[in-house]
């Protein structure tokens, strides 16, 4: 139905970015801080946000331009959250908004800040000022790479994706980039997602199809249980492609691209968890309710004891089985079946709520693949949810004990 494509979020038509090193971490490493995302044309916009009360500025005055369902540039930051940082940052914020609106010759509520890095600094505006008159004037479809590298703090790889789909009026194209590696846990996708799309779409489509995408991904997604402040996901189509979403057919794959398209940042924001040796996927199925299966598979997930078995590589089923049962699912013990599973094969540690002799090696050569599946099956109902995740390693604990620095 789709394939895969290259240039990330400048894959769709009509969209270009930009990137440059403004400075605002006080140490140069080569890495460009700050990036521009800009339609040509005007676009529908989609957006979800932190669930955290303690949200930084960009997010206060994201989510009044998303109330309107047009944008046509993002304008970013790294190094710097603009959190806590009270009127000031709000003032901060809004400057970001009207000099990137004056530089590409918008109108201010066609524009969309976001931050991220350390909590409790003030931005440094002179800095920013720059950033953006640098980048304004030096835009294309080309920069896609560093624009993703801009975006980045302690990830170690650019996250980006880009998708063609072939609907009944033609082809459309979607594109996205992301970082995301720690404060990372359920309740609005901790993270920063950018998506680009080249169909007609109306901003109340797109944001049902992107609020129904991020129930199953980004919202089932944990590192470490810190919901960050900065949070954000937006969404912009702009119709280049004259490709109109307007057929049931044509909605439900736009609505399957994303969710697809939506999951695959949330695995590589799983699989790079600050200091993660192993990725995690669990399955939590055979429940009564949608919300039971993600209750226990989120609970999975983000056991702090299970993630360092993980990383240590020992089978230890109790601590998934312990989560479980603090979950606040309704669920039946002495039904449970558990699995593990890997590239190396797959285990069975547990059958109707009693361990099994099962071969420790095997299961430790499991254990050692980069992705570990664990599946846990109640046999009491139809529903089922997957979680996604990481183990807790040591460099988990150095990197955000200097994360300052």
């Amino acid at each position: 139905m789709y394939k895969e494509i290259e240039k990330g979020i400048c894959a769709p038509e009509g969209f270009v970015c930009g990137s440059t090193y403004a400075g605002i971490k006080s140490k140069k490493n080569e890495k460009p801080d700050m990036a521009i995302v800009y339609s040509l044309r005007p676009s529908s916009c989609a957006s979800l946000f932190t669930t955290n009360k303690f949200c930084a500025a960009p997010v206060l005055l994201d989510r009044e331009i998303n109330a309107k369902g047009k944008a046509r540039a993002l304008v970013i930051n790294s190094g710097n959250a603009n959190a806590a940082t009270g009127q000031q940052g709000l003032s901060d914020a809004r400057e970001m908004v009207s000099l990137t609106a004056k530089s590409l010759k918008l109108e201010e509520d066609e524009v969309m800040v976001c931050s991220t890095g350390v909590i409790g600094q003030y931005l440094p505006m002179e800095k920013i000022r720059n950033g953006i008159e640098t980048i304004s004037k030096d835009l294309s479809a080309d920069y896609y790479d560093d624009a993703a590298w801009a975006i980045m703090t302690t990830d170690t790889v650019r996250k980006q994706c880009a998708y063609e789909l072939q609907l009944s009026g033609g082809k459309v194209k979607i594109g996205a980039m992301g970082k995301g590696s720690g404060m990372i846990h359920p309740n609005m996708a901790t993270m920063l997602v950018f998506i680009t799309c080249d169909a007609k779409v109306e901003a109340s489509l797109l944001q049902g199809m992107l609020k129904e995408a991020v129930d199953e991904t980004f919202n089932m997604l944990t590192v470490d249980g810190d919901t960050s402040t900065n949070d954000s996901l937006i969404m912009l189509a702009n119709g280049a492609s004259n490709v109109e979403i307007s057929s049931k057919e044509d909605l439900e794959a736009l609505s399957s691209l994303i969710k697809h398209i939506c999951l695959e940042m949330t695995k590589k924001i799983a699989r790079d968890g600050e200091g993660a040796s192993h990725s995690l996927i669990v399955k939590a199925q055979g429940l009564a309710s949608l919300n039971d299966a993600r209750l226990v598979a989120r609970s999975i997930a983000g056991s702090t004891l299970f993630k360092c078995a993980l990383f240590g590589k020992d089978a230890n089923w109790g601590r998934i089985m312990a989560a479980a049962g603090y979950s606040g699912a309704d669920i039946d013990p002495s039904r449970a079946d558990c699995f593990l599973e890997s590239e190396a094969g797959k285990i069975q540690v547990m059958k109707e709520g009693f361990g099994l002799a099962f071969d420790e090696e095997k299961a430790k050569e499991i254990l050692s693949q980069e992705e570990i599946i664990v599946t846990v099956d109640f046999h009491s109902g139809e529903y089922k949810a997957n979680a996604y995740g990481c183990d807790m390693t040591y460099d988990y604990v150095k990197i955000n004990g200097d994360y300052r620095s």
